[in-house]
């Protein structure tokens, strides 16, 4: 009976033992998972908001696995070619709600301002919502750059303030559905002639433009600049 019981003994704590090894086991590989490093997108510097980001403004940096967050990017094609959200940091991790593909809503510290039809000498009427404009003010000293910076055109309207977009596929279908793309899409693919502006400005760009033009001492000279190809554009939708 005595020996019966030495052996139960021996084998609880043999089994004991096991399992004491085998927790051990667990933890060791717990802690090298938890030291295993991961690559991850990161600015090389500081990028603004309303950026469209490029290979050369990224770079894939070594950090600890456990401290990787949720929707972090891992890999370049992920981020390159879309647009931030909001500003970027150095060495920052660049998480998935901070970029996005479309590009037409304002950038933060911007609003989207209609831009008056008394304001306005000329427009290209082939411009469309997602390009990129120059800003000229023309008045009887001259016509000179009115603002630096490049503008986004947020929409485009016809004479009789309607939307011009695709007739096919109507901006207003996608936006009742709330299909981003097609509502980006529609407003690209459009064969109206431009005659009214909506553009992403600053307060202080729209203030220089109302102090240009209010006293109809100037009248804007709108100049396009460039438009992507709508499968390499990034940002929103108004």
């Amino acid at each position: 009976m005595t020996r019966r019981r030495n052996l139960g003994y021996s084998l609880a704590a043999a089994l004991l033992a096991l399992l004491l090894v085998y927790g051990v086991y667990l933890i060791l590989i717990r802690q090298v998972e938890l030291q295993q490093t991961v690559r991850i997108v990161a600015p090389k510097d500081f990028i603004p908001a309303g950026t469209r980001l490029e290979a050369e403004m990224l770079e894939l940096v070594a950090v600890v696995k456990s401290g990787v967050r949720s929707g972090t990017l891992e890999t370049m094609e992920a981020a390159v070619g879309k647009w931030t959200l909001v500003p970027l940091g150095t060495h920052e991790p660049v998480l998935d709600w901070k970029i996005d593909r479309f590009s037409l809503l304002p950038a933060p510290g911007q609003a989207t301002f209609p831009i008056p039809k008394e304001y306005v000498l000329s427009i290209p009427g082939g411009i469309r919502a997602g390009d990129q404009v120059a800003i000229y003010a023309s008045g009887k000293s001259g016509t000179v750059r009115l603002l630096e910076e490049a503008v986004t055109v947020a929409s485009v309207k016809s004479s009789a303030n309607t939307e011009v977009d695709d007739p096919k596929a109507p901006s207003i279908i996608a936006k009742v559905n709330g299909d981003k793309e097609k509502l980006y899409l529609s407003r690209r693919d459009a064969n109206g002639r431009a005659e009214q502006l909506n553009l992403n400005l600053s307060e202080d760009q729209w203030r220089l433009i109302d102090e240009a033009c209010g006293a109809k001492q100037n009248k804007l000279v709108i100049a396009f600049l460039s438009a992507s190809k709508p499968e390499e554009e990034g940002g929103n939708i108004p």
